[in-house]
């Protein structure tokens, strides 16, 4: 066990080396490619698939001068494949959004396209038409089946549909965001804030920049409790490469809907894994140094991501959140939010007997 660990931790650090350090101090990563064989690349390129960074990953060791030739053409193979996967995606993508725009139903995609030029295993999506007329579309347009809601799904207003010929399942979060479905005054700025954005040249909306930050907020300090690598260069990506980040209103709608602490030490995260690998971390306003609980030394490798402890920080931000959420007034949010931690205990004992806690979540 301690053995696999070990070597999780190296692939995981080779992976961060990889995506974010100057190409200069890119040898040892480098070296550790050519030394495995080919049942260790294929578990390398699993993990690397795992945090959505194929493309990212493999591009510096298709490239490399000092890697092996069948080290090359390996990663080559893997970039194609994975460019060909992404290019069906788009397709489908691109069709959906625009029919549902065409019926009425605004949306905007989150996430999966903020891993440009990689891509995640589904397609994200937020409206705020009603859960009715999305069905109606996704199921005459698409031939869409809609795949089983758990209490989780029903609770947050989820949906997912397999549709034929997308191997990726699409989420569509309907008029509400966070793990209960506990944002709405924060959702609808999902679509009343939204830009296009252009990839191969195809449009789409997406949210603003800083509602991206948000959405990944509301993800990683909220939900999961870990990071992908891909939501740290995501992240920087935005703060540093997209026109204007705005950090006082960022600052606001987060402080308004209870989650200023987390977003901050979520991006302080980002900054202290960027500086760590890269030499050079964001700059971030004064204010949120200070806010944030704690940074990205508290975040270590264990079971394939980088964790955020539930104790105690992770509490500790459920609870600010909940606080910040009564205090306001909002009753319903207040409620909903309340039922996470039954929800969680569920889940863990469905895990616990079944290996699994999809019916949960």
């Amino acid at each position: 066990m301690a053995q696999t660990i070990a070597r999780e931790q190296e692939f995981l650090n080779a992976i961060c080396q990889l995506t974010m350090a100057p190409h200069s101090q890119l040898g040892p990563a480098i070296n550790l490619v050519n030394s495995l064989s080919m049942e260790e690349r294929e578990e390398l390129l699993t993990l690397a698939n795992s945090h959505h960074v194929i493309i990212r990953a493999l591009t510096p060791v298709s490239d490399a001068p000092a890697a092996m030739h069948d080290v090359t053409v390996w990663a080559s193979n893997a970039i194609a494949s994975e460019q060909a996967r992404i290019a069906n995606a788009l397709t489908h993508l691109e069709r959906i959004c625009q029919e549902l725009e065409r019926a009425g139903c605004q949306t905007t995609v989150m996430k999966t396209l903020d891993h440009w030029p990689d891509m995640g295993n589904d397609c994200d999506l937020y409206s705020t038409a009603n859960e009715a007329e999305i069905c109606r579309v996704m199921t005459k347009s698409f031939n869409a089946q809609i795949e089983p809601r758990s209490w989780g799904d029903r609770l947050a207003h989820k949906w997912n549909f397999a549709v034929p010929g997308l191997p990726e399942a699409v989420e569509v979060h309907v008029q509400r965001l966070g793990q209960t479905g506990e944002h709405t005054d924060l959702a609808r700025r999902f679509v009343t804030h939204r830009v296009s954005k252009t990839i191969t040249g195809k449009t789409f909306w997406v949210p603003a920049p800083e509602e991206r930050i948000v959405v990944a907020t509301l993800q990683r300090m909220y939900r999961h409790f870990y990071f992908r690598v891909c939501d740290i260069l995501n992240s920087a990506a935005i703060v540093e490469n997209e026109p204007g980040v705005d950090f006082k209103e960022l600052q606001r709608i987060s402080d308004y809907a209870g989650i200023w602490p987390g977003l901050a030490t979520y991006l302080v995260i980002v900054s202290d894994k960027m500086k760590f690998y890269r030499g050079r971390g964001l700059e971030l306003p004064r204010n949120m140094l200070d806010t944030a609980s704690f940074g990205g030394a508290e975040v270590k490798v264990n079971a394939s991501f980088l964790r955020v402890p539930i104790k105690p920080h992770g509490m500790k931000l459920y609870m600010q959140q909940i606080t910040q959420t009564a205090f306001r007034g909002d009753v319903p949010a207040t409620f909903r939010l309340s039922l996470l931690p039954p929800l969680a205990s569920a889940a863990a004992i469905a895990y616990r007997l079944t290996g699994s806690d999809k019916g949960i979540w």
